[in-house]
Formats: structure tokens, C-alpha cells, sequence
């Protein structure tokens, strides 16, 4: 791993690597596997975590979509404001009004970081929705993280608990996967096991830090 890491460090241009895909493919678990071979990742979901706790986003969203999106604690319930925004896209889109900017700030800022860290060379951008959000202008390549749909709905009932219809809901509000493969540089096949993907997140590091 030490070599993969010195490769990935001589890198003289920082290339910014998105990833999109269809909900349950796996971004995440590619963008850890990035990170493992010296990668910094820059996560949308963190990111929006962050937009929901800042004081003055909570109380926008508070008096749009009232208090019963708030948990015991009185912080915003992702899950609670999911089912509203996932049902309709106008709500859907007032919430983005309200997150977006602080989400997009924040992304940039993080991916400035990098590029000015010195033990960065290559940068992952992880977020769910961002050709949907335009934040694909911040990339250099694409990459399309692939699994089969049936494989997919596995992997979120097993890890988040979402029934067939909440995935619906969600894949409604994305663009969809063979579109986001039009745009896409390179796939991932995450379909398999880890090794499987480790060996193609090699193969891309190896050709994104070839030249000196």
C-alpha cells in the first residue's frame, strides 16, 4: 500500500474524481477504497449533515415543513423530512433551495483544501445527487459506480431498512443510472467483492498518476 501511495502522490495535477451511480451501488465503499491508495475524499452526504445542524438552515426547514421533522432532541429528522421531500418535488426542491448553497460552499471549500495540501494528489467527490445539483462542474472525470438493481435493494434494506417503495421514491427524484452512464468516464463494477473493486480502483489510480 505504501507504493500505491507514493504513485498517487507524484501526481503533479490534483484531478477531482466524482462519483455517481444508482442509490445502494456502493459509492461509498469505492471512495473508501480510493482513500485506502492516498485519496482525499470529500463527502456530499457529510456535507449535508453539516447544512441540517447549522442553526439558521434548521429553522428555515422548521417553518417550511413544520415541527414534526424534528426528533426527541429537537434536531431535523433525515429519514421523518425524507418521506416529505421524497413524495413531492416541490417540496423536494424547496428543501434543496434551502440546502444546496450551504452544501455546494462547503464542498468547495474542502476541495480547495486539498488542492493546497501537499499530501494530496488526487481528490474524491462522493455525493449522491451531484449531476442533479450541477456539482459535476467541480469534477475532472466521472466515474459510474454499477451494481445490479436487485442487488442494490439488497444492500439498502439490509443496511438502512428502506422498503422497495421508499427506494422508488428516491431513485424518482435522481437522474437515471443509464443517463448518468452516458456521462460517466469510467465504471466501476461493484457488483462483486472488495478485491474485485480494489483491483479496479487500482488500475484507475495507476492510470491517473502515470504521468510525472
Amino acid at each position: 500500500m505504501s507504493s500505491q501511495k507514493s504513485a498517487i502522490c507524484n501526481l503533479k495535477s490534483k484531478i477531482v474524481v466524482g462519483l455517481v451511480g444508482g442509490i445502494g451501488s456502493g459509492k461509498s465503499s469505492v471512495a473508501a477504497a480510493f482513500a485506502e491508495r492516498g485519496a482525499r475524499v470529500v463527502s456530499g452526504d457529510r456535507a449535508g449533515h453539516e447544512a441540517l445542524r447549522q442553526q439558521e438552515i434548521r429553522q428555515r426547514v422548521v417553518e417550511r415543513f413544520g415541527p414534526g421533522v424534528l426528533d426527541a432532541q429537537g434536531q431535523i429528522d433525515r429519514r421523518r423530512l425524507g418521506a416529505i421531500v421524497f413524495a413531492d418535488a416541490g417540496e423536494r426542491q424547496a428543501l434543496e433551495a434551502i440546502v444546496f448553497p450551504f452544501i455546494e460552499q462547503r464542498l468547495r471549500e474542502e476541495i480547495t483544501a486539498a488542492r493546497a495540501d501537499p499530501q494530496v494528489a488526487l481528490i474524491v467527490l462522493d455525493a449522491a445527487i451531484m449531476i442533479e445539483a450541477g456539482w459535476n462542474r467541480i469534477c475532472d472525470k466521472l466515474i459510474l459506480v454499477d451494481a445490479p438493481r436487485p442487488l442494490r435493494l439488497r444492500r439498502l434494506a439490509a443496511q438502512r431498512g428502506w422498503s422497495a417503495k421508499e427506494v422508488e421514491t428516491r431513485e424518482a427524484a435522481q437522474m437515471p443510472v443509464e443517463e448518468k452512464a452516458k456521462r460517466a468516464d469510467r465504471v466501476i463494477d461493484n457488483s462483486g467483492s472488495p478485491e474485485h473493486v480494489a483491483a479496479q480502483v487500482d488500475d484507475l489510480v495507476r492510470q491517473w498518476t502515470s504521468k510525472q
